[in-house]
């Protein structure tokens, strides 16, 4: 006899009853079950949008409500009266003060704003997220004392409001956009006296800000392949879906299994706080994403009117900024709290920004505003709604038309054997024409190249986005000018644009805005050569796929060590860089935990491919794959600098306290965890496919490589005649708590490269279903 938990709405009293014998619920209440498989995984079903989002919060809640409450916090604008002004955050990209986060929720969240935007949505959407907040507030009102370790006791662990709700999802759209830039919002103020003139920075300089910012290269990115029935044999399609995002933080995934009967059955895993399945499957289609190269902003320089910093010209015509005065309450270390405040300034392109590092600065001339695209996005949720009733590659290209998918590429295959790319994720409508009659000062429009930030001339009326009733939503560029391809062979994506899916895919009629045919990433490069190579080695399956994915090469080390170890032969100039060549020449090449002398490599390489003209063969855009090749040993100037990079390394390997041959398991071992569990995998700069790596260190440690982010959910799915047949890993398990048995069970399958199996079909889910059968009875 089946056994389960029945519980009410509004009620902390749990009644343990057999299945057979329970008490059918009230005409009025609605019934959601929540089965666990292995690991934890949550099986939810439920008759309507409003109840199953109410079981989605409950066992999220289950496994993380620490890590929601604290972020609840956090969109609250309240960090600094909770923790402390001295406190730091994550934000965006990067770890941001507590009080700079609050003043930058007090400046971006417009809750009446946000409310209307979302009466826009669908009432499936509306019912979701009133039902996730519900669910979440049953959640502590059942377990109010008996909550996890980090926050048991804990003031701030208070319930959620629709507007807190309204809060995250606003959090998660613009996190590629606003949230990046969110210092340079608050910190912008008017020129106090006469500014100094702006100063025309290096590229590097640019770049290596763009990089620190997030806005260039940044560490969340991913790899997607999507086989069709040409190379699967079966004549069915197969996903491989390769996330690299943070293990600790919000933007963790987490799995679930969703069902509404009639409706939808779709499987997967998601970000942040809701009730969609972002990347998955259902029983005709399997997709993931991958982080693109849309731009989600753009950047208006303003020409500012003489005399007056805080007017500005649209047309000849003198226009007033908005100034906003802003009220935070922020606790000192002493333990006394007192408000504080700060003006920001608006204008009708957005926000004025203020970002030296990058040259936009304020000045008795110039200023610079953000417009973001992705603010006030409250599409998305439809957007995945529709996903999960997909039946083939098609219509899910056909869910992207109400442009709600924030930042991603999508790489999707089906059970008919086609294979799809696309990238319909929210762009700034502007052509190539627009940014060629809209550039800016010659400083500003430098920054497009370098640093990838567009900056249009904010002067002219005639450069704000186009709102000529093409798109759906003004302003952002619709479907039919986004790229798509479907083939029957395969398609990937590693970061880069959609110019790289397949060597031979063409795309025509894309603005510039969504993306280049520049080869930036090494894992692109990467992906070009091991894709083709595993297709022909035979039909691809799902067991040969992953095999590929963690075999762990190191595409750098390919291209580079060949040299570097003639070089060594010829003669090392240091007893340090002799041991250094000594343990590269042992490699194998490869990232795996058994893998002896990685780590020194990527030491060394980290230097060493900052060395200006470090290539022997230079990128060639005609030759993308191919290059950069090689070292230029023979420059004395380059050999030099990189035998300095090898001494360097080693040096730093002995400090910390390893052996230069040391397995790679015994250096780099999760962030997450005391527990030591090898992490196999590298660098996005190595081309290492299987990305992990450190968000906010570089260099090894004594603690070793510790690693916060990389592979997180990887799938892969294809299908016979029952429908999904789907492998899956979350890397870092599903619980932020410690103390659960789900807080590294899978990093250790990870680590051992152990795949496990799915159960999707409800005879498959009852027989592996673990502990009992949990259902909520929700009364309006």
């Amino acid at each position: 006899m089946q056994r389960l938990t029945l519980a009410f709405a509004g009620s902390a009293a749990a009644v343990l009853l057999a299945a057979c014998a329970s008490t059918p619920p009230g005409p009025q209440a609605q019934a959601v079950t929540i089965v666990r498989t292995a690991h934890g995984v949550p099986h939810i079903s439920a008759p309507d949008m409003h109840t199953l989002a109410y079981g989605v919060a409950y066992a999220h809640a289950q496994d993380n409500v620490c890590q929601t409450a604290q972020q609840l916090v956090t969109v609250r604008g309240e960090r600094a009266r909770t923790f402390g002004a001295a406190g730091t955050a994550l934000l965006g990209r990067g770890m941001v003060a507590n009080e700079q986060i609050d003043f930058f929720m007090a400046a971006h969240m417009d809750d009446a704003a946000l409310q209307r935007n979302w009466a826009t949505a669908s009432a499936d959407a509306q019912a979701m997220m009133a039902g996730y907040v519900a669910g979440y507030n049953r959640f502590i009102a059942d377990h109010r004392n008996a909550l996890p370790a980090a926050c048991k006791g804990q003031a701030w662990v208070t319930p959620m409001s629709l507007a807190d709700m309204r809060r995250l999802s606003e959090m998660t759209s613009v996190l590629a956009s606003s949230a990046a830039l969110a210092e340079a919002v608050v910190a912008s103020q008017p020129p106090a006296a006469k500014a100094a003139a702006a100063v025309e920075l290096p590229l590097a300089d640019l770049a290596t800000a763009a990089r620190e910012l997030g806005l260039i290269d940044p560490p969340l990115g991913s790899n997607a392949w999507a086989f069709g029935k040409e190379t699967t044999g079966t004549g069915r399609g197969l996903l491989l879906g390769n996330p690299h995002f943070p293990w600790a933080g919000v933007n963790r995934f987490w799995q679930m299994h969703l069902t509404v009967p009639g409706r939808f059955d779709v499987m997967g895993a998601g970000i942040g706080h809701g009730a969609v399945v972002q990347i998955g499957f259902n029983k005709d289609v399997a997709w993931s994403h991958t982080v693109s190269t849309g731009k989600r902003f753009t950047v208006h320089e303003l020409k500012l009117v003489p005399g007056d910093p805080t007017r500005y010209l649209v047309d000849g015509q003198p226009q007033k900024m908005q100034p906003r005065t802003l009220q935070i309450e922020s606790r000192a270390a002493d333990g006394s709290t007192s408000s504080k405040t700060r003006t920001v300034w608006t204008t009708r392109w957005g926000p004025v920004i203020t970002v030296p590092r990058l040259g936009l600065n304020w000045t008795d001339t110039l200023a610079y505003a953000l417009q973001d695209a992705n603010a006030g996005n409250t599409r998305s949720v439809d957007s995945w709604l529709a996903f999960a009733t997909a039946s083939n590659v098609r219509e899910l290209h056909a869910a992207h038309r109400n442009l709600g998918v924030p930042w991603v590429n999508t790489i999707a295959a089906d059970r008919h054997g086609n294979a799809m790319v696309t990238d319909v994720s929210v762009v700034p409508d502007v052509d190539a024409a627009q940014l060629a009659a809209c550039a800016p000062s010659p400083r500003a429009a430098g920054l497009r190249g370098p640093a990838g930030i567009v900056v249009l001339d904010g002067s002219k009326s005639s450069c704000g986005w186009k709102r000529d009733g093409s798109s759906p939503v003004a302003g952002l560029t619709p479907i039919e000018r986004m790229p798509l391809a479907i083939r029957s062979d395969w398609v990937h994506n590693s970061n880069d644009s959609f110019f790289y899916s397949h060597p031979e895919q063409r795309f025509d009629g894309v603005s510039p805005m969504v993306g280049d045919d520049i080869l930036r990433r090494p894992r692109t490069r990467s992906g070009l050569i091991e894709v083709p190579e595993l297709v022909a080695r035979g039909p691809v399956t799902p067991q040969a796929a992953q095999a590929q994915l963690f075999a762990n090469r190191n595409l750098l080390a390919r291209v580079v060590l060949p040299d570097l170890l003639a070089a060594c032969a010829a003669g090392a100039p240091s007893p340090e860089t002799q041991d250094g060549c000594t343990a590269l020449r042992g490699w194998d090449r490869h990232n795996n935990v058994d893998s002896r002398g990685a780590h020194l490599f990527r030491e060394f390489w980290q230097t060493a491919s900052a060395v200006p003209g470090v290539y022997r063969v230079p990128y060639d855009k005609n030759q993308p794959v191919a290059t950069p090749a090689g070292l230029k040993m023979h420059d004395a100037a380059v050999a030099t600098k990189v035998w300095e990079a090898l001494a360097k390394a080693v040096q730093q390997v002995r400090s910390a306290g390893f052996a230069l041959d040391a397995p790679l398991g015994t250096v780099q071992r999760p962030l997450i965890t005391d527990e030591r569990i090898a992490v196999h995998g590298g660098e996005d700069f190595e081309g290492v496919l299987n990305n992990v790596g450190s968000q906010f260190t570089r260099g090894i440690s004594p603690q070793g490589l510790r690693i916060d982010y990389g592979t997180s959910y990887v799938q892969t799915v294809t299908f016979d005649e029952r429908g999904p047949v789907a492998q899956a890993i979350l890397t870092y398990g599903q619980s932020t708590d410690p103390a659960s048995p789900h807080a590294t069970d899978q990093l250790k399958l990870y680590s051992a490269k152990q795949w496990p199996q799915l159960p999707f079909h409800p005879e498959d889910v009852a027989r592996q279903r673990v502990g009992e059968v949990l259902r909520l009875l929700v009364r309006p």
